[in-house]
């Protein structure tokens, strides 16, 4: 499990560097953002440049975790689909090829033969990452490979990484959009239960470098598995109670707002984007709860985060089924998981995360929210 942390820590920051390589480089950048018009307007693959950089970064995982971990291979699941039509009306598979000038050839497909991108792309895709830092050692957990499955988001918020707003970050507080919503998500589960036991976030513009003025970025990563707790973000202090924080999507329905409104003080219902940021600020505490009243999030969102909860004592609930419920101490059954589809539904809603969901650290703030909101919804 050691090998695995370190490997999943390894491909997150190659996928960072293929998300900052993508802004950074004239020609890619211009793909990224750029919405082609007139006679252009049906090349899908500039429509798409987004989700090629979201296939890319999949593709790149799923390649580097199955070629050392074999028996994972066919469970590597991602959020999109690496079927592509280029402007010719080819359809092209995207894959990772065993070497940089094959994977650029491919990339050349998908992109109409423009051979400088596909090159900038395929040396980010091929070039190792300079080793991640992370106190592996020791960690010791009885389970096989075999035994688990991978959920990846390969850039959660992509609304805020195309639009690429620079925001200032202040040191304990949320900011509520910007390129610092964008992250790199893998999350382990076990095939047998869909328990989440491990996780990696990767955040690739956490700061500008002071000296070259590039992005530098930040990962953190968790494991929870029987009686193995460990996180790279550490326990809460114990202190007095400053009350209830909450973080919430914008488009929240008005009646979760008003009642949490009641709960909080002004300045402590918060709005951010991305669905795995704003679980992220609840792993460091810069809100006690995350609710989300809709099933506009999936497996891919909340897989690694909710590894990282675990880890710490806290999780992440199926927001209808805890309403639901009759009595307090229950969590673990409306927790989510992450093995099985919903056979109701069709394409990526079959993974859905379809009753909502609660993200907390602390089950005494879990069971304040889930009071207020009782008849609610």
């Amino acid at each position: 499990m050691a090998d695995l942390l370190r490997l999943l820590l390894k491909v997150a920051e190659k996928a960072a560097n293929v998300a900052r390589v993508c802004r950074q480089e004239a020609p890619l950048f211009q793909l990224l953002v750029q919405e082609k018009t007139g006679d252009d307007k049906n090349k899908k693959f500039v429509q798409d440049f987004k989700t090629l950089a979201d296939v890319v970064i999949q593709e790149m995982i799923r390649h580097d975790v199955g070629a050392q971990f074999p028996d994972m291979a066919d469970f590597i699941h991602g959020e999109e689909s690496n079927k592509f039509e280029n402007g010719l009306g080819e359809s092209v598979i995207v894959t990772v090829c065993s070497t940089e000038e094959e994977t650029a050839a491919l990339l050349a497909t998908v992109l109409d033969g423009d051979h400088t991108a596909a090159s900038l792309l395929a040396k980010a895709i091929h070039q190792d990452p300079a080793t991640v830092e992370a106190n592996t050692d020791g960690l010791t957990v009885s389970l096989s490979p075999s035994e688990l499955g991978i959920w990846i988001d390969p850039i959660d918020a992509t609304s805020q990484y195309i639009q690429g707003r620079e925001e200032e970050l202040e040191e304990g507080r949320l900011s509520p959009s910007g390129l610092h919503c964008a992250l790199v998500l893998i999350g382990v589960y076990l095939r047998s239960t869909g328990e989440p036991i491990m996780g990696v976030i990767n955040q690739p513009f956490h700061h500008k470098d002071p000296a070259g003025g590039g992005w530098k970025g930040r990962h953190f990563w968790g494991v929870s598995w029987g009686g193995i707790n460990v996180c790279s973000v550490s326990q809460p202090k114990d202190g007095e109670d400053r009350g209830l924080s909450v973080v919430l999507s914008s488009s929240e329905k008005q009646v979760v707002k008003d009642a949490l409104a009641l709960l909080c003080s002004s300045d402590k219902l918060m709005y951010a984007s991305g669905a795995g940021y704003k679980i992220l600020c609840v792993i460091e505490g810069l809100a006690d709860v995350y609710i989300l009243s809709e099933g506009s999030t999936f497996k891919w969102d909340s897989c690694a985060p909710h590894a990282l909860l675990r880890a710490l004592g806290g999780g992440v609930v199926d927001l209808t089924k805890r309403l639901q419920m009759t009595s307090e101490g229950q969590d673990h059954t409306a927790e989510l998981t992450y093995h099985e589809p919903d056979t109701e539904c069709k394409g990526a809603d079959r993974w859905a995360n379809r009753g909502g969901l609660v993200a907390y650290r602390d089950c005494s703030k879990l069971n304040t929210v889930i009071a207020a909101l009782k008849g609610k919804l």
